[in-house]
Order: structure tokens, then sequence, then C-alpha cells
């Protein structure tokens, strides 16, 4: 689906709510994760998905099943693509689809996709160095800048038929795995604090600042009303 330069989607549309990120989860996770300062020394990366999922990264092999889990969901906000945070994206390439096909079979987009039991994909946790994503906020952010990261989190989403059932958390343990693999850093997002509110799933396609600290993730600066930088170094394996 093509969606013309004059009407790129905003990054506030970019994704949909996670909303397993507030539910139960089937997946196992450790009560004694750390929590890290930002001066303390690098924690242990999330482990492989677990229960009734596997991860796999996005690639030339995985694109096709990538391809059907937007499609399903109706190019996700009718033709993101998950492309907005990309750079490339930014410099006015008007068709989402082709441009995200063309990053992911160049490996120049990644991500942690979400499978069940029978192959098909649930979801997904986009991940890249700061030169391959933007990220929302971006002014603020700019006006007092966190310690340099190797590595962003900017959209986790999820089939809408699934959501609660843990697969954002799947995906976000996925992609903390590969980022390990590839050698590990100082992670950032930014993301959403739903504590005490009634959150827009809008604002929620980078899930929510208390599903980041459960894995190890903590807060640096408010950068929006609800929106807070998080971070938290990885070990490469």
């Amino acid at each position: 689906m093509s969606v013309p330069p004059t009407s790129r989607p905003p990054l506030e549309q970019c994704g949909e709510r996670s909303a397993d990120t507030l539910g139960p989860s089937p997946l196992t996770i450790s009560p004694n994760l750390p929590i890290p300062d930002h001066d303390s020394p690098t924690s242990r990366a999330a482990t492989p998905a677990e229960g009734p999922y596997t991860t796999r990264s996005l690639d030339a092999s995985t694109w096709d099943a990538f391809a059907e889990l937007v499609e399903r969901n109706n190019g996700i906000y009718g033709g993101c693509w998950c492309i907005a945070f990309h750079t490339e994206y930014e410099r006015g390439v008007s068709d989402p689809r082709t441009l995200k096909e063309q990053l992911v079979r160049e490996g120049r987009a990644h991500a942690a996709l979400v499978f069940d039991q029978d192959g098909a994909a649930l979801g997904w946790c986009q991940y890249g160095s700061p030169k391959e994503l933007g990220l929302k906020h971006h002014r603020e952010y700019l006006k007092e800048p966190p310690p340099r990261a190797d590595w962003r989190i900017t959209c986790i989403f999820v089939d809408k038929r699934h959501r609660g059932q843990g697969v954002a958390r799947a995906a976000l343990q996925g992609a903390l795995a590969e980022i390990a693999a590839a050698g590990g850093g100082l992670v950032e997002a930014i993301s959403e604090v739903t504590t005490g509110r009634e959150a827009q799933g809008r604002f929620l396609f980078s899930a929510t600042v208390e599903l980041f600290e459960q894995y190890g993730f903590a807060r640096w600066r408010q950068v929006g009303k609800h929106a807070w930088i998080v971070s938290r170094r990885v070990d490469a394996l």
C-alpha cells in the first residue's frame, strides 16, 4: 500500500497498542532481574522467549511472515509498515512497504519477530542503531541528551487478535537477546508510563515504561507528559 510523501504516517500513529503489556503473561520473568543505574556494570541480556512462543530475526527468510502479519492488520494504521522511525523514510520515500522490504533484505532493518507454535507471526519488537532509527519527542530529547546509546527500541507491535497474551514481552525479550548476540551495549527507548491512568492505545506503540522496567531498564529523563527515556546495558553473548 502506497502512502504519498505529503501524508506520511506520523510517528505517534506508527503501530498500535500492545495491550498485553498491561496484562498477564505466560512467560517467566525473573523477580531478581537487575534494575541498574546508568553507571553500573552491564546487566544480563534477556533470555530467548519461553512458553508457547519462539522469536526469529526479521530478515529475508522471515519477510513473508512479517508482511502477512502487517497485511492482516491493515498495513498498521493503513500503511505505516513500521517504517516511520527509519531515517531513510524521513528523507521522503513514498512507499513504506517497498522501502521496508528493501531495508530488511539489505540488513538495515532489525526486529525480533514472535511466532506461535503453528509458525504464524504474532508481533515484533523493532530495534536498531541511532543512525538507523529516529525517536519520538526528538526535540525534547536533544535538550538534555542521555549518554549515547548503541541501540534503540522504537516499536513493539502485537496482532490485534493476540493482545493480552504475552506477545509484547516475548518480542522485547527476543530483541534484547538479538542485541546481546550482536555485541550488546547501551539500549534506549522512549515509552509511556501508564500506572494510574487510562492510556490511549495509539501512544503505546513503544509498549510501557512498566514493561521495560521489568526487563532491567531504568528511567533516565521525562520528555513528554507521560513519556520517559529508559535505558539499560546489555552484555554481549
